[in-house]
């Protein structure tokens, strides 16, 4: 799962990784697999090493790392942990995650259904449910997005010149109901159509007595509000691996439309663009420049927490440095840059460094308010070699006195 998180307790991943060590979801797999999907530059990582050959050899395992076999059928994984976030405070949580193919042949990419059930010390209560499934030679796309929070937060304002100063306390209920179905139209473009519904209830607002009046008071916010609307999507991907992309490029518009008439409680609509590219440096390693933009533009009566903000991307990762939330606008503009390298010549370890940046417009304008840039640096440690897949522990610094961990189980994007 991909929830901002930072692993203090570790000891329980790596005991329940023993558990599923036969189970990991493959992506990336051995020498026969790739030549039977053809991909010339997929990379055979089974040689290599990650954290479960590391039990086994600290646990004495007569099984020799290299004799792993990946299971054809679903494979599950289940990953408790506990931590810190500077989104959350200190976080109890639970992950799990069930990888499959849906034809025997295995020649479409590997479908995932992932759930994450957490509590934090800010008393936030989290339900997430999402999945990517493909069908038989990838004709169709089904992704699946679900969410049902208590969210105890905080809110700064709109725009990219708020501070930490204008804090004021915000907590509401969530449900997200995210359904969309591509078809593919052509070599690895598709073409789709969803519905989206996000409903905000027991919506209050407490607010800072150190403040004056709050963006959230000024913007019009009731104590509910829910956007159900239709979205249409143009989808580019010829990534292998989306867990750990080496290469390849992912452009994603989405248009959506919320009507009256479907329930909402107002018109708005919003466009929304997403592109990564992944440029592989070296054909002898597996160091990888990759880049993230972000263009979000609404119209219309947007409700205060559907507005674009900082991770509010699918899997709440853009915007390391600074906590979920922290910037709002009625649009936004973000790029993001990292670079991925090799520590160890088996594939066990790996770093990262990064930079990013954000805009949004005020209250009072549209017109974008300079820049919050962040940048920082992050380890990775192969937790299953077979999907090419890492723990990620990033630590970014923002402006303004922002900092903090950010962990993720796969690459942030």
């Amino acid at each position: 799962m991909k929830i901002r998180k930072c692993l203090f307790v570790i000891i329980a991943v790596l005991s329940f990784l023993k558990s599923f060590s036969q189970q990991a979801p493959p992506i990336i797999t051995n020498s026969q697999a790739i030549a039977n999907r053809s991909d010339a530059m997929l990379v055979d990582s089974s040689k290599q090493k990650d954290i479960i050959d590391v039990i086994q050899k600290i646990l004495e395992n007569t099984t020799s790392p290299e004799k792993r076999k990946i299971s054809k059928k679903a494979n599950f994984s289940v990953i408790p942990y506990a931590g810190y976030t500077l989104s959350t405070g200190f976080t109890a949580d639970i992950s799990g995650n069930v990888g499959f193919y849906t034809s025997p042949s295995h020649r479409e990419n590997l479908s995932i259904f992932a759930v994450d059930v957490g509590y934090d010390s800010k008393s936030q209560k989290t339900f997430l449910s999402r999945s990517e499934i493909w069908a038989s030679s990838n004709s169709y796309k089904i992704v699946t997005d679900l969410r049902w929070q208590r969210y105890p937060t905080d809110t700064y304002g709109l725009g990219t010149f708020t501070t930490l100063a204008n804090d004021d306390d915000i907590d509401f209920n969530y449900i997200r109901l995210y359904e969309t179905v591509l078809k593919k139209i052509g070599s690895d473009y598709y073409a789709g159509i969803g519905y989206n519904l996000d409903y905000h209830y027991n919506i209050t607002a407490t607010g800072n007595p150190g403040n004056s009046v709050s963006d959230f008071e000024k913007y019009g916010q009731s104590s509910g509000s829910r956007s159900s609307g239709i979205n249409f999507d143009f989808l580019f991907d010829n990534r292998k691996n989306p867990l750990n992309p080496l290469f390849g490029t992912f452009a994603n518009i989405v248009f959506r439309e919320n009507p009256t008439f479907l329930g909402s409680n107002a018109n708005w609509q919003s466009v929304l663009v997403d592109f990564r590219e992944y440029i592989k440096l070296s054909p002898t390693s597996n160091n990888v420049l990759a880049l993230w933009s972000i263009a979000a533009f609404t119209s219309g009566d947007v409700p205060y927490l559907d507005l674009p903000a900082t991770g509010s991307d699918m899997y709440n990762n853009s915007g390391r440095g600074y906590a979920i939330g922290r910037f709002r606008g009625r649009n936004e503009l973000y790029l993001e840059g990292e670079y991925r390298f090799g520590i160890t010549r088996n594939g066990l370890l790996g770093a990262v460094l990064f930079v990013n940046g954000q805009s949004f417009p005020g209250l009072q304008n549209n017109t974008f308010e300079g820049v919050a840039p962040a940048a920082g640096t992050g380890i990775r440690i192969k937790i299953n070699k077979h999907s090419n897949s890492n723990i990620c522990i990033d630590y970014g610094v923002g402006t303004g006195g922002s900092h903090g961990f950010f962990v993720n189980l796969g690459e942030v994007f």
